[in-house]
């Protein structure tokens, strides 16, 4: 997980955030997203050119969406082609629903025509990714009396746990949490934020994701414990983070939400995030994507090793 993370940091560096999330998006969407679906070796997928990270899929999201990152100096070529493919072959052998997904920034014109040639269609907007910046001052957090904010405890995996299971229906048991994503790399528990109630329990919380390479944090999620919402509490939980960001030097912070989430984008519109993308739903029907598969007379069994070389590029990157 460092080394992914530490590659993505550098093709931001190079080429900006237009295709590409946050490094902190990895291990949410790997540890969180795909729990309990398939060993991890079934559903991401490593790409390599000469020792270095090249591509990474996540497949299964949802049980039937694929997320492809490739580095930017194979952008636009058949090795990019080729990581869509393989992502939407693997997902589509995962899935029993009628289509695979992905999505992708309104601005990523590349991303959008090798879609589009592999069959995939535009059909919703899917999330906006807002932003704010940290090099304003941060309105001090606020709780109601008797509540606090402080950074999560590997004590507080029960908590934690409840709280998730309460704010959006997961079903995630203290240990489970523990073992599946606080003690995985890439997670610190300094980085949660929670908000502690008077009783005890964890009524709402955060992930403060960092980025150092390129001064950029991240929230990802964020959570109210049904018992304790409509207190001002995430809103609390994330101007802690905030502060605590720009106190290391962080100058930008980032939150994604689902574009038909009108209480959370109220929530961020209020602590000083704007839009600075929208990203796009594309999906193709999964009986195509099978179909083709067999055309070509391959097979999910041809694609389930998770560490891959790409034939079609050079060490520099080029094409053949």
């Amino acid at each position: 997980m460092p080394r992914l993370q530490d590659g993505m940091a550098g093709w931001i560096a190079e080429a900006g955030r237009c295709g590409y999330d946050h490094i902190g998006e990895l291990p949410h969407r790997i540890y969180e997203n795909l729990r309990g679906r398939r060993p991890v070796g079934e559903v991401v997928q490593v790409w390599e050119d000469g020792g270095e990270i090249a591509g990474l899929a996540i497949n299964g999201r949802f049980g039937e969406a694929f997320d492809v990152l490739a580095a930017p100096a194979l952008r636009g070529t058949d090795a990019e082609r080729e990581m869509l493919r393989t992502a939407a072959v693997t997902t589509a052998a995962l899935t029993t629903g009628q289509y695979v997904a992905t999505d992708l920034f309104e601005c990523d014109a590349t991303r959008i025509r090798l879609l589009t040639a592999l069959g995939f269609t535009h059909f919703r907007t899917w999330d906006h990714v807002n932003e704010v910046d940290l090099t304003a001052p941060v309105p001090e957090p606020r709780v109601p009396d008797g509540y606090a904010v402080r950074a999560a405890r590997m004590s507080d995996a029960d908590g934690l746990a409840e709280a998730r299971n309460e704010s959006f229906g997961d079903d995630w048991t203290g240990e489970r949490y523990r073992s599946e994503f606080m003690m995985k790399p890439g997670y610190d528990p300094d980085q949660e934020i929670v908000v502690e109630a008077p009783d005890g329990r964890i009524a709402a919380f955060t992930i403060c994701w960092v980025d150092p390479r390129n001064r950029s944090g991240h929230f990802e999620p964020v959570g109210t414990h049904r018992d304790f919402q409509r207190r001002g509490l995430a809103r609390a939980a994330m101007l802690w983070g905030m502060r605590r960001m720009a106190e290391r030097g962080i100058t930008m912070a980032s939150v994604n939400h689902n574009a038909e989430n009108v209480p959370a984008r109220k929530l961020y519109e209020s602590i000083g995030f704007t839009r600075r993308f929208e990203t796009y739903g594309f999906r193709r029907e999964t009986a195509a994507i099978k179909a083709d598969c067999t055309d070509q007379g391959q097979t999910h069994a041809d694609q389930r090793s998770n560490h891959v070389r790409l034939p079609l590029i050079d060490g520099k990157g080029g094409e053949r």
